[in-house]
């Protein structure tokens, strides 16, 4: 029997990794595809010489490479940051998918489960229709107020679920659902009153990188980045979570912290990457699913893997809504809609095989 088991673990273990080299080579084919991909034509060598270019630049050497300026322009300051946003924010939204799902025990969480989407789209809601102009660190107006309307509907449904230092799952769950209605009844009102600003804010509800520039780039990466690590190193904690709280109090944790830090790292990487990406849905639904039913239920697996997913399933959705219908460019969210929705209901209906939560 030990043997066994020790054999599965070993099985699992090369599994893991032939894995994880697979989805981080299929992310950068992602990402070079991704940069390939646009009206002006390029070659992969036109990607390469950029490239080494920069490089050559940032170390102050002198480049015998010649790359035409209106291909080094459009590659390194349109597509370089849409390709490496697509990765971003597919990589922020599949972990905190999996982060929300184990904190809520239920497989049918994501990211958007506590009103993170509802306040960032009442916060650009606000800065399209009334033409704010508050852009921070070169971030536009639209994505500064959305974080700040994430932010803002993160904080409110906390207060509204804590009680004496404590935060239920289940009224954290109903706060969410309860302001996040209240916010879509507002963001309705906004839109009836509307005019020609209604185009641009149904556009930024369906997701997209079209607007994306370094600015993005600089200042979302190091938040999404550091909150990935945090994560990623606290991925044990998440497999204790999963346990009844006496068991979990028998091996000495703490899970009431432990569910608060999961929270706070899962809203605000959910927050950032809403902000600069509008709001994209299933993503962080559909991929912890599938790495789950490849790889089992250890976070420890489980999140690098669905990180890699997500950013290689978003960029490569990005793709898709850029060439599905040339020269009108598709909002991202509705590809990954049509992704996810029939995988969301083929998981609905899976009889034969079950997996393990």
């Amino acid at each position: 029997m030990e043997a066994s088991i020790s054999e599965l673990l070993k099985h699992r273990a090369k599994l893991w990794k032939c894995y994880i080299i697979f989805l981080s080579f299929l992310m950068v084919l992602a990402w070079i595809i991704s940069v390939r991909i646009g009206p002006l034509h390029t070659s992969y060598m036109d990607i390469f010489h950029v490239l080494l270019k920069k490089a050559f630049l940032w170390l102050n050497w002198d480049t015998p490479l010649k790359v035409g300026e209106a291909k080094e322009y459009v590659i390194w300051n349109f597509r370089f940051p849409r390709a490496f946003m697509s990765i971003l924010v597919g990589a922020a939204l599949a972990a905190s998918g999996c982060v929300f799902q184990a904190v809520f025990k239920n497989p049918l969480a994501d990211p958007y489960v506590i009103g993170v989407s509802s306040g960032a789209a009442l916060g650009a809601a606000i800065a399209i229709i009334l033409g704010l102009n508050i852009a921070f660190l070169g971030v536009s107006s639209i994505a500064s107020t959305a974080f700040i309307g994430a932010l803002v509907t993160i904080l409110v449904v906390y207060r509204l679920a804590s009680a004496e230092g404590r935060i239920s799952v289940t009224s954290l769950l109903l706060a969410g659902v309860i302001v996040s209605i209240f916010l879509s009844a507002v963001l309705s009102i906004l839109m009836v009153f509307s005019g020609w600003e209604l185009h641009v804010l149904i556009f930024w509800l369906m997701g997209g990188f079209s607007h994306v520039r370094w600015p993005y780039i600089t200042t979302a990466t190091p938040i999404i980045i550091s909150c990935l690590i945090c994560i990623l190193l606290l991925a044990r904690n998440l497999n204790l979570l999963l346990l009844s709280e006496e068991e979990a109090q028998y091996l000495g944790v703490d899970i009431f912290k432990m569910v608060k830090i999961f929270l706070v790292l899962g809203s605000f990487i959910t927050a950032v990457a809403v902000s600069c990406s509008g709001c994209i849905g299933f993503v962080g639904l559909v991929v912890p699913h599938i790495m789950r039913i490849l790889l089992g239920p250890d976070h420890r697996i489980l999140l690098p893997s669905s990180i890699l997913a997500g950013a290689s399933l978003l960029t490569f959705c990005d793709v898709v809504a850029r060439i599905a219908c040339p020269p009108i460019e598709l909002p991202v969210g509705v590809i990954t809609a049509l992704i996810g929705a029939p995988f969301f209901l083929y998981l609905l209906h899976r009889k034969r095989e079950v997996y393990t939560f």
